[in-house]
């Protein structure tokens, strides 16, 4: 029997599966197969293949919060939260300035009643529930949602749900028993739980969810997001520490190889505006700073979203009113004279400052002595709409959503890095390979690779 023979039969056989869109035999003996684009797509539901891959996580996190190994008191649990580098835990004071940060951007915002998507062990609810009309969290993971109903905090009610389904009928009846019937909430949070999402058709379809949601005006806060413009940064500097005595072309390929492997979504500000810009609504945005102190990956390579919804942005050069002023350094005046001087006409944003966490350039600053040097001003710090390693200001802050980013967008780097394509490449062929055996027992599964839309086989 010839070698096609045998593999005919196979090949229809991989091709007749509900997530293949198409396969042939390859000379080399594999078989390449394109998935069907309703299994990878994630509207207007999760198809099969991403389904797995949030599932993945579930079973990940819902695993983290059993085993508990950094649950330190009952509203510090800090399971999973280890340095890249190390993978040592990050330091508690660190976190603790992490969340305080978080907490102070949520209650910038005035909120009465925050639906948070992704609320974990409880980090931002027990530090928020007290100081709202209501609280709703959700999570995938069954072990945060049991422990966090079993805590009893007052106002709160916490629901098994992926960040997808804020619409869901258990996520919208939580919300009548705490906020009241009907009771939208004005603010919704997603804090640390994008790095888990497998796309970005995934994200657009979640930011919808929750603008759909929030009341009119309203906020949508993303936060701690790992930025696609400093992924070749984050990953050299993790390369660096692991093999300090790499060559450069050694730790170039050891960069480029990580990045590929990386299992987190990862996304520049420009993929949040173009999934927004869709919507039904008006929506601005403002791009903010992570301002811990401790120089560590959640300073240097995260940044945090606002989304303001309902208020109809404007449009054409000026029409904001916000002045725009490059930075000219702060020499011998000190940082907060100079930053007093370059925002006394308000309102303004203050772009092109060096972060001295990613740059040497002369009279760089940290995002940490930019908030210490604003202290008691209405201002906010931001990321320079043009480029991820420096910073800019924004006084007043709520300025920044009408003018965070810039004419023509510049992106420096990625717009996106999506998990998703390693996810299939991998486990669609495991899929395919169990499909087989299952249905032709006597035959040994050939070598299967997933193909791109033009037919390559994906690296």
């Amino acid at each position: 029997m010839s070698t096609e023979a045998t593999v005919d039969p196979v090949v229809a056989l991989v091709a007749g599966h509900p997530w293949v869109a198409g396969a042939h035999a390859a000379p080399d003996g594999r078989i390449l197969v394109r998935p069907r684009p309703s299994a990878t797509a994630a509207r207007p539901v999760p198809g099969p293949l991403l389904h797995e891959c949030l599932d993945h996580w579930a079973e990940v996190y819902d695993w983290v919060y059993q085993d508990a190994q950094g649950r330190h008191t009952d509203d510090l649990d800090l399971s999973g939260w280890r340095a890249s580098d190390t993978g040592l835990p990050l330091p508690t004071e660190h976190m603790r300035d992490w969340l305080d940060r978080t907490v102070d951007l949520v209650l910038s915002r005035r909120p009465r009643r925050v639906l948070e998507l992704g609320c974990g062990t409880g980090l931002l609810a027990h530090r928020l529930h007290a100081r709202l009309d209501g609280y709703v969290g959700t999570d995938v993971a069954p072990a945060a949602v049991d422990r966090l109903r079993r805590a009893g905090l007052p106002g709160t009610a916490f629901v098994r749900a992926a960040a997808h389904e804020a619409g869901t009928a258990d996520v919208r009846r939580a919300m009548d028993t705490v906020f009241g019937a009907g009771v939208r909430p004005d603010c919704v949070l997603l804090n640390s739980v994008t790095q888990c999402f497998p796309s970005l058709d995934y994200l657009a379809a979640v930011l919808h969810e929750a603008l759909d949601a929030v009341t009119d005006p309203g906020t949508v806060i993303v936060g701690d997001i790992r930025h696609s413009g400093l992924l070749t940064d984050h990953f050299t500097w993790l390369e660096r520490a692991r093999s300090p005595e790499s060559d450069p072309d050694t730790l170039d390929a050891r960069v480029k190889a990580a990045i590929a492997a990386d299992e987190e979504l990862s996304f520049a500000p420009e993929a949040v505006a173009a999934a927004v810009a869709t919507h039904s609504r008006p929506v601005r945005m403002s791009v903010r700073a992570r301002t811990m102190e401790l120089n560590t990956e959640l300073t240097r390579y995260r940044y945090d979203i606002v989304l303001h919804a309902g208020v109809r942005p404007r449009t054409g050069p000026g029409a904001d009113g916000v002045r725009r002023a490059r930075w000219s350094g702060h020499q011998s005046k000190g940082l907060p004279v100079a930053l007093r001087a370059a925002l006394s006409e308000w309102p303004v944003i203050v772009s092109a400052i060096p972060n001295a966490l990613l740059s040497d350039a002369p009279g760089a600053v940290t995002p940490f002595a930019l908030r210490r040097a604003l202290h008691g001003l209405d201002a906010a710090v931001l990321l320079d709409a043009d480029d991820p390693r420096m910073l800019a200001v924004a006084a007043p802050a709520d300025c920044a959503y009408a003018a965070s980013a810039p004419t023509t967008p510049v992106v420096r780097g990625p717009v996106a890095h999506e998990p998703l394509t390693a996810f299939v490449r991998r486990r669609l062929p495991e899929v395919l390979g169990d499909h087989i055996r299952r249905l032709a027992p006597d035959t040994t599964p050939p070598r299967i690779a997933v193909v791109d839309e033009t037919g390559e086989a994906t690296p």
